[in-house]
């Protein structure tokens, strides 16, 4: 059985004031064929689970390129062509197939091609044919359209946010891939839309308690797999809006009824599944007057995960208005910083302009007499089997808080961003992390609380507020009862 892989992804916020182009990919993540490290990425899961049935002689692995930049801005027209025709090239130069399996991440939209994803599903078809299956991951942070339904046999999501299943994900999208083109299996989709746009952690109730529900279908056999698209509220797409997909074994009014009945369920939630989210102030106060650290405060809308460019420096500052200690910061994205301090090296002091750079509602510059601490060449955090490139990073000191300054941007995953810094996160009272929820995971084995910061600034976190233009569906919160509008 000859099967080809490769993975294209990236997460477009297309508010963000950032671009995303070809640097932007090969200085995050970018294997050409047969380069693939041992280890998976977020989106490339399903090159390890491959590699372990070519080792088995169970199939013929042709790999293809294996790329992913940080979420960002709109990816511009000629890379996004760049990229799409090289995978296409490599899947045509591997016929004939039996099967392709596609790492993506399901938000990325360039300029001029709303659909990246949809796109490419549907040109691999094209060019395989109708006999070959088609297997695809996702991220829940994806828009999911009918062209990548009408085009994939099978679709697998990371179920968790924090994504922690992600090489989980990758495996069960190659067992049903495989499986179908052996004609074990006959996959039919189905999906129901939610018409609902929200944040849905699963580290916390309802969604744990929901995610759970899904599993145990799956265990009981009432479906082959079944995932929640959560939607990505910062892209404007047609598509936008949490979705469920049930994939059965060729059993689609069964997979219809189940995936409205647990669609009707998840939109019950809405409203409801949001952590506390807190003032700076309030989230600096609760920190402080903890008995005991260290308590992480996630800076939610500051997140590079989310296309934002990481470099607000709003907590900071309430920080250092209110004369605070033993505080870790990590990360605030700024390259040139980054170069100042190395070139001043170790222990150096020096009158340093950091943050606030790229957008007007982030906050202004910090400007402060610094001493460097720690300066590292190409500095990584884990994620999981993961790694994460960081670029050059320098940890300064400024008026008793310790900063993490980056030059790739990257949201914060794991507590080694500080460790591998030298950074002993127990003797911090307060770490601050610019992520929404993909850092709880790790997190939460050594913080004595965790609180989520709301910080105004360039992410559109109000969906009644965002100037979406491609939205012609009703969806929850910015129609109070969309299946009544749509019913109507």
């Amino acid at each position: 059985m000859r099967v080809f892989c490769a993975s294209i992804a990236t997460e477009t916020n297309t508010f963000s004031p950032l671009r995303t182009d070809l640097a932007d990919f090969k200085e995050s993540f970018y294997a050409p064929p047969g380069k693939h490290p041992e280890t998976p990425t977020l989106c490339s899961g399903v090159f390890p689970a491959l590699r372990k049935r070519a080792r088995a002689g169970e199939i013929t692995l042709i790999e293809g390129t294996a790329t992913w930049a940080e979420p960002g801005g709109l990816v511009n027209t000629s890379t996004w062509t760049h990229l799409r025709d090289e995978i296409l090239g490599q899947l045509h130069a591997a016929l004939p197939l039996d099967a392709i399996v596609l790492g993506l991440h399901g938000a990325m939209i360039a300029d001029r091609c709303v659909d990246c994803e949809g796109d490419l599903i549907a040109a691999a078809r094209q060019i395989a044919g109708p006999a070959a299956k088609i297997g695809v991951t996702f991220d829940p942070h994806s828009h999911l359209s009918d062209k990548r339904i009408q085009n994939a046999d099978i679709i697998t999501v990371f179920k968790e946010f924090p994504h922690t299943d992600f090489a989980e994900t990758g495996e069960a999208c190659v067992e049903l891939t495989l499986r179908a083109a052996r004609s074990e299996i006959e996959p039919v989709l189905s999906v129901f839309d939610v018409r609902m746009i929200e944040i849905l952690p699963t580290s916390r109730a309802p969604m744990r308690g929901f995610i759970d529900k899904m599993v145990r279908h799956e265990q009981s056999g009432a479906a082959l797999s079944l995932s929640v698209i959560h939607g990505f509220m910062a892209g404007d797409s047609p598509d936008l809006g949490a979705k469920i997909l049930v994939t059965t074994n060729n059993e689609k009014q069964a997979g219809d009824q189940l995936a409205e009945k647990l669609g009707l369920e998840l939109f019950s939630f809405r409203g409801t599944t949001r952590p506390e989210f807190l003032s700076p102030s309030a989230a600096l106060a609760k920190a402080t007057a903890h008995p005991q650290g260290p308590v992480v405060i996630a800076d939610v809308w500051d997140n590079p995960g989310g296309g934002v460019a990481g470099d607000s420096t709003i907590l900071l500052r309430r920080a250092l208005d209110l004369g605070l200690t033993d505080i870790a910061f990590g990360t605030i994205w700024d390259p040139m910083a980054v170069r100042l301090c190395h070139a001043a090296g170790e222990g150096a002091c020096l009158d340093l302009r950091f943050g606030g750079k790229t957008a007007s509602d982030a906050g202004d510059p910090v400007d402060g007499n610094v001493s460097v601490l720690k300066t590292q060449r190409n500095a990584v955090q884990s994620f999981g089997q993961s790694v994460v490139p960081l670029g050059d990073c320098a940890v300064i000191d400024i008026n008793g808080i310790v900063v993490v300054l980056n030059s790739n941007r990257a949201q914060t995953f794991s507590p080694d961003l500080f460790t591998n810094l030298g950074i002993d996160v127990t003797a911090q009272k307060t770490l601050v992390v610019k992520s929404t929820n993909h850092f709880h995971s790790a997190f939460e084995t050594i913080a004595t609380d965790i609180l989520y910061c709301a910080v105004d600034g360039p992410y559109p976190s109000d969906p009644r507020n965002n100037a979406y233009t491609r939205l012609e569906r009703p969806i929850w919160p910015i129609v109070e009862n969309p299946h009544e509008t749509e019913a109507a």
